[in-house]
Formats: C-alpha cells, sequence, structure tokens
C-alpha cells in the first residue's frame, strides 16, 4: 500500500450539491478506527454537505450521536474533543525521559517511540488500564465472580461513557429531529436485530452504549427490560437501515467503512486473526448493495410494465400495491474504505493512542477531500440506471 497521503486544502463549498431527498452517513463499528469516520465527516462538513440521517453501529453510534446531537458550528469541535479525550499517548512518551528514549531507538523499526511499539504499548495499556472516560477493567475479574450481572459477563466496566456520552451529546438537540440518528443493536434474548431510531425512540446515552456493547469486553445494556449487544455481532454495517426503511426515497449515502473485506493471503497466524476480523466485521455491505441494485431493477421493470398498460388499468384499484413497489428512487453510495497499514496488527481496533488516532483522523479527511474532488461524483443518477456505487480506496481507484 502506498504511503499515506497529505491531505490537500478543502474543497469550497459551493452549494451545488445534487438534489436527494436523503443526504445519509453511515458508519461502521471499529473502536479505535473511528477516528478515520471523524476525519470524513470533518471533510464533508468543509464541503457543505450535511447529512440528514446518520446510521451507526458500535463506534460508529457514538460518532453519529456526537454529530446529531451538536449545533452545526460545533460539530467538528466536539468530535474532535471526544478523541482527544479518550485517546492518550504511549505510556512511556508522556513520561520525562520518554523523548530521550524514543530519540535512541529512533532508527530501529520496533524501536521505542516507533509506530508499531506506539501501538503495542496502546493496546496494552487499552487492556489492562482501559481508556479514560469510556472504560475500565473489572477487579476482580468475571470469570472470580458469579451470579453478578454485569461483573461476571463482561471484563470491563463502561459506565465512565455516561458522563463523556453528556459531555459531548446534547440529547435534547439529538431527540429534536433536526437530524436522524439510528443505533443498530441485537437483543441478546431474541437474537433479533433492532435499531434505536431517533424518530421512533427517545434516545438517552443507554441507547448509544447498548450499540457498543461487544461482549465479552462489555456487558449488555438494559433498556426497557430486553438487554442489548453491539450490533456488530449480527451485522456491522447499517446501509440496509437507510436504504430501505419506510418508503424508499432519492438517496446520496456516504458509508464509512473500517474493515476492508479485500486483503492478501495470510502467511502467519497473526495475519489471520488480523484477516479473519477485516472480513467478520466488514460484513454485508457488498451483500446489501448488491441486493438493493437487484431490487432497484426489478422495480424499474415492473415500472416500465405498468406504463403498456392501458391508464385504466394502470390506476386500478386492485394495483395500488404494485404502483408504490415500482418506485424507483435515485440512489448513488460512495462507499471509503479505509485501508489497514502494514504495520497494523490484530489489535489495530483497540489501540487508542493519541498519536494513531490523528492518523486515523487525518486519513479520513484525505480520503474524502480526495472523494469529493473527483468530478461527478455527487451526480444524481439517470432514470435509466437509478443506482451507482463508488467504492473508494486509499490508492484512488474507484468501482
Amino acid at each position: 500500500m502506498s504511503a499515506r497521503r497529505k491531505a490537500p486544502s478543502p474543497p469550497r463549498d459551493t452549494g451545488d450539491t445534487p438534489p436527494y431527498e436523503v443526504v445519509a452517513l453511515v458508519l461502521q463499528g471499529g473502536g479505535a478506527l473511528g477516528a478515520y469516520q471523524a476525519g470524513v465527516y470533518q471533510g464533508l462538513h468543509e464541503a457543505g454537505i450535511r447529512p440528514n440521517w446518520i446510521s451507526g453501529i458500535s463506534i460508529g453510534s457514538i460518532n453519529a450521536a456526537i454529530i446529531a446531537g451538536s449545533p452545526e458550528d460545533e460539530r467538528v469541535e466536539r468530535l474532535r474533543g471526544f478523541w482527544e479525550s479518550i485517546c492518550r499517548p504511549a505510556a512511556f512518551a508522556s513520561m520525562p525521559w520518554g523523548e530521550t528514549v524514543a530519540d535512541m531507538f529512533a532508527g530501529l523499526p520496533f524501536g521505542f517511540g516507533s509506530p508499531v511499539m506506539n501501538g503495542q504499548v496502546s493496546a496494552l495499556q487499552a487492556l489492562f488500564a482501559g481508556q479514560p472516560g469510556f472504560f475500565k477493567p473489572r477487579f476482580p475479574p468475571p470469570y472470580l465472580v458469579h451470579g453478578r450481572g454485569a461483573a461476571s459477563t463482561s471484563f470491563y466496566d463502561t459506565t465512565p461513557l455516561i458522563a463523556t456520552l453528556r459531555q459531548f451529546v446534547d440529547f435534547d438537540l439529538l431527540n429534536s429531529g433536526a437530524i436522524r440518528a439510528s443505533f443498530g443493536v441485537v437483543n441478546v434474548r431474541s437474537g433479533n436485530f433492532a435499531y434505536f431510531d431517533s424518530l421512533k425512540h427517545k434516545l438517552e446515552p443507554e441507547h448509544i452504549m447498548a450499540s457498543g456493547a461487544l461482549p465479552p469486553g462489555f456487558p449488555s445494556v438494559e433498556i426497557g427490560g430486553e438487554h442489548y449487544w453491539d450490533g456488530g455481532v449480527v451485522s456491522n454495517t447499517p446501509l440496509a437501515q437507510v436504504l430501505t426503511t419506510d418508503n424508499m426515497r432519492d438517496t446520496l449515502a456516504f458509508q464509512v467503512d473500517l474493515w476492508p473485506a479485500r486483503g492478501g493471503l495470510p502467511t502467519s497466524l497473526e495475519e489471520v486473526a488480523e484477516r479473519q476480523k477485516d472480513i467478520q466485521y466488514s460484513s454485508r455491505t457488498r451483500l446489501v448493495t448488491d441486493q438493493l441494485r437487484r431490487v432497484l431493477k426489478l422495480r424499474h421493470g415492473l415500472q416500465r410494465l405498468l406504463e403498456r398498460l392501458p391508464e385504466a388499468e394502470r390506476n386500478a384499484a386492485e394495483l395500488a400495491d404494485i404502483r408504490r413497489l415500482s418506485h424507483t428512487p435515485a440512489t448513488n453510495i460512495i462507499n471509503l474504505i479505509y485501508e489497514s497499514k502494514h504495520r497494523e496488527r490484530y489489535s489495530k481496533d483497540y489501540e487508542f493512542g493519541t498519536e494513531a488516532m490523528r492518523e486515523h483522523w487525518e486519513s479520513g479527511l484525505a480520503d474524502i477531500r480526495h472523494t469529493l474532488a473527483k468530478p461527478g461524483i455527487l451526480t444524481r443518477p439517470t432514470e435509466d440506471s437509478c443506482f451507482v456505487t463508488h467504492d473508494i480506496h486509499r490508492n484512488g481507484t474507484h468501482t
């Protein structure tokens, strides 16, 4: 993979974004990699693109809640505040002698202060000390405690996240309907996938935390007598929620994937573990888009068939459902895909180091700026095509 490019200057806000009924931002789960999504949003904000529906799972739900629950001119600032507050430098880097030691080993690929070492230290910090304002280890650990609910079924306590969410999310604004927000979860008892949606529920910190309650690290969250886990247990991609819920509408969707479905053949057990995680959590992105393409093609064919009927038959009451199903919305999906760097490992989603977080953010910002600079990227599909997708990779390719 090529080296990360420096972000170009932001595009001018020309105010000429093609008209769509829905401008959606779709955010996968991915832990520490979620800073990439924040960078993408910054780029959209710079370009004057304002999503009116944000759907997320896990860390994507936290980012979604901050965006939807912030005044327009404070969204990027609050995202930055959240990420800076939950991340921290590698332990040795914050000590008085840390910089000197880093300089001594600067020429070694795995020396103190190198990105590889920083990532390893950050992962260990998260495992053994948790993250400030996010989660903390349980003591005693759950395998020594029986019959005590969350204390017996999870390794970390996520109650610190409640205060953090209240600090960075205005819940009155989140529930105002100014931006629709949807958070994906799975019901622990039934196994059914579900969404907490601002149009249907009064959203509280617990709804966001439920979407990020990935077992066995984090405990399930009880809401209305039911217990919920991270929606990524079933599907880590909330695209279908935006594209198929209610009446299908003309939609421009920016989907930000944190796990690349494509990758090389592993050559070690560590690479096997990382590749397995990439495939597992990139779940259903291409499946959802392929299915929607087929559905819209069928709808368009049904519409053309209805047009061949005499007007009286076409407007008959018994064909009301057919007429409704023949509606073919214009859909443009821009799928930005985070691409792992060679030095990243299986632990990349819990390496909450400040250095890595800022690099992820800048990668997302650079990617969306380059994407929006492509001619016609936001163009509304024609009636004949009705559905277009763009898979954007950091190497500049798209389909």
